[in-house]
């Protein structure tokens, strides 16, 4: 049979009550007392009831990650499973289980999102992947469960969130384009629902009207973060406007679809096309040519938003908000231009 409390307490001659205050870290045990306890229930093997405890102090010690859009397209970027990671270390460290569930609109029309947290027993949430228009956001700032957003900028009483800064990086890729002689540079976007897409399309902007070039919103279009759509779009845009020496593109999985599109009308990339994409996944450094890219470090994303939940759940912290930097790094997809 498992060792009970009860046997923990028969042999420290202590009652039942001070074995529990010393296994969950009351103050009021002595630390001889707590350590005469511990080193009993080692000997005994004791193990405790988590799903037990978690019913009487009404804690699970379980953090939720809610994901929506975990696809086969997801697949290609790694992104979802880099966040995975870095979550999964920080609730490891501060002894939190991790529970991964997905979303997408047909199940949200039958669970709201409060009857998904409280079904799954899970303490605080982190959400990822959903866009700024969801039903689910409004239902998230007005529930009393701690949540941490990863890119999505809603900060309330019981909401924090954790993003890059993406009109920095956006900035950052257009201003190498121009310093490598691009003028006329054109821009494959995410799409209207995407925080970050917003943002970099803001940093794109900003880097056009610093340096005095024209911002063309014919040049200006949305892949919705997909391969295919990107490569549709790309093809289009340099078969309309045959001027074009430069794409930027708001993921690397765009940036692949251009770098596609250009070889299918017969420009080469770098000499007649240069491409330059975002986020720096596997795939970038891998592509023909090598991806120049915008890098943010998804495992410290999903690592953050989970060190600043656990604080929220342990009263260490309020709801915050965290930036984290990027940076540009160089490849062979971006080079001079020669059409001048």
């Amino acid at each position: 049979m498992a060792t009970t409390i009860k046997d923990i307490a028969k042999t420290a001659g202590v009652s039942v009550t001070t074995v529990s205050r010393a296994l969950n870290g009351y103050s009021d045990v002595s630390e001889k007392t707590r350590q005469r306890i511990m080193d009993i229930a080692k000997e005994l093997n004791y193990s405790p009831n988590i799903l037990a405890r978690g019913l009487v102090m009404n804690v699970s010690k379980t953090i939720g990650l809610l994901v929506s859009g975990l696809n086969r397209e997801s697949e290609k970027d790694q992104i979802i499973l880099s966040i995975l990671s870095g979550v999964n270390d920080s609730v490891s460290e501060k002894e939190y289980d991790l529970i991964l569930f997905n979303t997408n609109t047909s199940k949200q029309r039958e669970k709201t999102y409060s009857q998904l947290c409280r079904e799954r027993r899970v303490d605080g949430v982190i959400i990822q992947g959903i866009k700024t228009d969801d039903p689910y956001l409004k239902e998230v700032v007005e529930s009393d469960i701690p949540c941490v957003l990863i890119d999505i900028p809603v900060h309330s009483e019981n909401v924090g969130y954790v993003t890059t800064d993406n009109v920095t990086g956006a900035r950052k890729a257009v201003e190498h384009l121009i310093g490598l002689g691009h003028e006329k540079i054109a821009m494959i976007n995410g799409h209207g629902q995407a925080f970050v897409s917003r943002k970099r399309l803001e940093g794109y902007m900003d880097a056009l009207k610093e340096h005095g070039l024209p911002v063309n919103p014919e040049w200006v279009c949305n892949g919705q973060f997909e391969e295919e759509t990107a490569f549709e779009e790309a093809r289009r845009l340099l078969i309309k406007h045959p001027d074009i020496t430069a794409i930027f593109c708001a993921s690397d999985i765009m940036a692949l679809g251009a770098l596609k599109a250009a070889k299918s009308i017969g420009l080469r990339v770098p000499e007649d096309l240069s491409v330059i994409g975002y986020d720096d996944i596997i795939l970038a450094s891998y592509s023909n040519p090598q991806l120049t890219t915008v890098s943010q470090n998804f495992f410290q994303l999903g690592y953050q938003a989970a060190h600043l939940l656990v604080n929220m759940l342990d009263g260490k912290s309020e709801p915050q908000i965290v930036t984290m930097s990027t940076k540009l790094v160089i490849r062979e997809s971006a080079a001079k231009n020669r059409r001048k």
